[in-house]
């Protein structure tokens, strides 16, 4: 016997045009939503850009902190970035399987480890920064001009630092 009452209207639900555009609501107008947004764009461009390298954002990161500061430990950098310490130790696994980096237990506390660049990391950082400059951040610049570009790197900093 059938759980359905026969005397009960069920009204159809015709599905959407598949044409029409969804109303975004409030969604437009905050701000975390259109960052969120804009950031899903700037790394699929950042990956087209590092496909070559096969370099994520996040590693590229930590190349380029490593760079400009050498023998500091993976606490530090993690930090630095806001990467999760597992998530980092496996990024880090990663990046010394390719050679890009080394791990050695830091001289003054035996339970840290300093990271250092290794000569094949220094050279894929220095092919992805050209990348990055040529590539990702000229369309970026193209796309906002100059004045825009820096106007948003110091209103994200801001939120960044202050918010």
């Amino acid at each position: 016997m059938s759980d359905i009452d026969p005397t009960v209207h069920v009204p159809s639900v015709e599905p959407p045009l598949e044409s029409t555009a969804l109303q975004m609501g409030g969604l437009s107008e905050l701000l975390g939503y259109s960052l969120k947004r804009a950031q899903l764009k700037v790394f699929e461009d950042f990956l087209r850009c590092m496909a070559p390298l096969q370099l994520t954002p996040a590693q590229f990161s930590v190349l380029l902190l490593l760079d400009n500061n050498p023998g500091r430990n993976q606490t530090e950098i993690a930090h630095t970035l806001g990467i999760l310490r597992p998530n980092f130790v496996a990024m880090l696994d990663v990046l010394e399987g390719r050679d890009l980096l080394t791990r050695m237990r830091s001289p003054s506390d035996r339970r840290s480890h300093v990271l250092m660049l290794t000569e094949k990391g220094r050279a894929i950082l220095a092919r992805a920064k050209k990348l990055v400059a040529t590539k990702h951040e000229a369309r970026l610049i193209e796309l906002l001009g100059p004045t825009h570009h820096a106007a948003l790197l110091a209103m994200l900093a801001t939120i960044a630092t202050e918010f």
